[in-house]
């Protein structure tokens, strides 16, 4: 068997390095001409760490990530709402870890050379297009600068591992449209500054129309200062009339755009602006996902990660279930008789638990805590417990994690 996977992002270098450890040669080509640090920070959670584990990636994650210790949930005002540990301080035999997305996609990219050969990723080929038949299935490649000629790789799986905007989905679901916008803007930067607390811990401050997020996501400078990640959302239009900002990790903004919204969050013990007004680069994209799908496979053709789920990025979920889907896959395609059968399993498999992510997202994940008490309480609170009981704050938070399956990671053996 060879697969070819388009995309070579979390999903595609992770199915990638799961294929490759089961014996399967893979073949992988990205549309962007050269594989760059992009993006800014994200977490990926314990189940999705134990598969990257396992690839033996956790020393090299831990050069360039931060082991997430502590998550604390606030209100715009910087009134507490939930607290917990996170990670191995939750009871988990594998961290939770902080990280830019560049630098995971490094880690990756990194690992499947080491493996698979210099020959493995090639960059500046765009999917176009694919033809299947009983033997195998046949993609066309194009080159994504000009005029380059194209190219066209023979395979028994292909694996369309291209995002948001994949061209795998786009040929089974021709008139799905654009991605689905709820009118809110997303801006993002990172600085190096003074930590906040001991340095490994996040703050989310605020609900879903708008809301702060902070973490640091990489290790302590020797001055003790960290790469600070931030985000912050706010509802800026009604989707029902307004199109969407565009949707690009690389558009930028200038600092006067953002600062008046960030200036409506507190976070204890940090001063937000400083650390906004410090960022360099700030990037804007609006906060969109896609419908859960029917179906994924058709064939032996199938999509993977943002290509099949997009998802709104709370819960910390987007990535992490890119790792499953590969993790699913690649077994898939080891342990069953036929291609076929394989990526009917594997659908089966991650397809409903996908789309109920997805749904959940929608209603702030386990942030939806934060609207609860909001609304209740939109001017403040003297005692939380009389706003929403802690039983009643616990099962939105714990039924999001048990649900989208990190409640309690463990080693099984095998």
């Amino acid at each position: 068997m060879h697969v070819l996977i388009a995309g070579a992002g979390i999903g595609g270098l992770t199915t990638a390095l799961m294929l490759h450890a089961r014996g399967i040669p893979c073949t992988i080509r990205e549309s962007s001409r050269e594989m760059r640090e992009v993006g800014v920070g994200i977490n990926i959670l314990p189940h999705a760490i134990r598969e990257l584990d396992e690839l033996g990636l956790l020393d090299a994650l831990d050069r360039v990530a931060v082991r997430t210790t502590h998550l604390h949930y606030y209100t715009r005002a910087g009134q507490e709402v939930w607290s917990e540990p996170r990670g191995m301080l939750a009871g988990h035999d594998v961290p939770q870890f902080s990280i830019h997305r560049g630098r995971l996609q490094k880690v990756l990219y990194d690992a499947v050379i080491a493996r698979l050969g210099s020959g493995a990723v090639e960059c500046g080929r765009r999917l176009a297009g694919f033809v299947q038949d009983e033997g195998g299935v046949t993609a066309q490649f194009l080159d994504s600068g000009e005029g380059g000629p194209a190219q066209v790789l023979r395979g028994d799986v292909l694996i369309c591992a291209d995002g948001i905007h994949s061209a795998g989905r786009r040929h089974f679901y021709p008139d799905e449209g654009p991605p689905s916008w709820n009118g809110v803007s997303m801006w993002r930067g990172a600085s190096v500054a003074p930590p906040w607390r001991d340095g490994t811990v996040m703050a989310i401050g605020g609900g879903l129309g708008g809301k702060l997020v902070l973490y640091p996501i990489a290790p302590p400078e020797p001055d003790g200062r960290q790469l600070m990640n931030w985000v912050v959302n706010i509802r800026t239009k009604d989707p029902a009339v307004s199109p969407p900002p565009p949707d690009s990790w690389s558009r930028k903004v200038p600092l006067a755009t953002v600062l008046p919204h960030a200036r409506r969050f507190s976070v204890p013990d940090y001063d937000i602006q400083a650390l906004v007004r410090a960022t360099s680069e700030i990037f804007e994209y609006p906060m969109a996902d896609r419908d859960p799908l029917p179906r994924w496979s058709f064939g032996r053709v199938t999509l993977l990660g943002d290509a099949a789920h997009p998802m709104y990025p709370v819960g910390s979920n987007g990535a992490s279930q890119a790792v499953l889907d590969a993790r699913s896959l690649a077994d898939a395609l080891k342990t069953q008789p036929h291609p076929r059968a394989a990526l009917w399993v594997y659908e089966t498999d991650r397809r409903p638990k996908t789309a109920d992510i997805v749904v959940q997202n929608r209603k702030g994940g386990p942030e939806g805590v934060i609207d609860a008490v909001e609304k209740l309480a939109p001017a403040g609170f003297d005692d939380i417990d009389s706003v929403l009981s802690y039983a009643d704050r616990e099962a939105l938070v714990k039924g999001y994690a048990a649900m989208a399956g990190f409640s309690l990671v463990r080693r099984t053996g095998g």
